[in-house]
């Protein structure tokens, strides 16, 4: 899928000359000559990046960036005549990612898209690949994997006592009855006189307490179990 870019500005010619630049490094273009009508395509369009001009009549690129910082992380890169320092200054302090001085070379502002939008995407998926990563103190679950470390060494757990350890742990400070646990893992009705759970998290408590001497899962009397750090 092409990346789609929103070029902001209130000058025509600047553009539909990067639109012509941008068009032939494949991307989507969107154009908006002011401000809110910037903030009205934002709302209905997946914008990947965004060019903003600073110097706009009503509502200015510093307000534009300041209202986009609210709700979205897409890069943003501002334009202005100004080259005063403050000025480039402002900008990112607002939430810009990058600035570049009117008037510009147009091959150098889409390698600078270029690198926005590698920086954008390695930065995402480093996000997304480390929700499925869970840290307590120096005890690694990962879900993706279905792994559990410490440091070098793995423990060996089996699908039942990572699937518990996963759940208490991604849902810290939380007390997990052993009818939920068993019914969440075992995906089955929890029935009377079951000690199922207590022998599997015996078990974890017993592998993971050769290698940490800090305990892990707590145990709340009466209620359940919880991993609270």
């Amino acid at each position: 899928m092409k990346n789609k870019v929103l070029v902001v500005d209130d000058e025509k010619e600047i553009r539909d000359l990067l639109e012509i630049y941008l068009l032939n490094e494949g991307y989507d273009v969107i154009k908006a000559e002011n401000g809110i009508e910037a903030l009205n395509i934002l709302d209905r369009e997946d914008i990947q990046l965004m060019i903003l001009d600073i110097m706009m009549p009503g509502i200015d690129g510093i307000e534009v960036c300041r209202k986009i910082r609210e709700k979205l992380d897409i890069p943003i890169l501002m334009l202005s005549a100004k080259s005063e320092d403050m000025d480039k200054i402002q900008g990112i302090m607002t939430g810009a990612d990058d600035y570049m001085t009117k008037p510009f070379n147009p091959l150098e502002l889409t390698v600078r898209v270029k690198s926005l939008l590698r920086r954008a995407y390695y930065f995402n998926n480093k996000s997304k690949n480390n929700k499925d990563i869970i840290t307590i103190e120096n005890l690694n679950i990962d879900k993706s994997k279905h792994k559990v470390t410490v440091g070098e060494s793995e423990i060996s757990l089996t699908s039942r006592e990572f699937d518990i350890l996963y759940l208490l742990a991604s849902n810290k400070g939380r007390v997990f009855s052993t009818e939920e646990i068993f019914e969440k893992v075992w995906k089955e009705q929890y029935y009377q006189s079951n000690n199922t759970v207590m022998v599997h998290i015996s078990r974890i408590r017993e592998k993971i307490e050769n290698h940490i001497d800090d305990k892990i899962i707590h145990t709340v009397w009466g209620v359940g179990y919880k991993v609270e750090k």
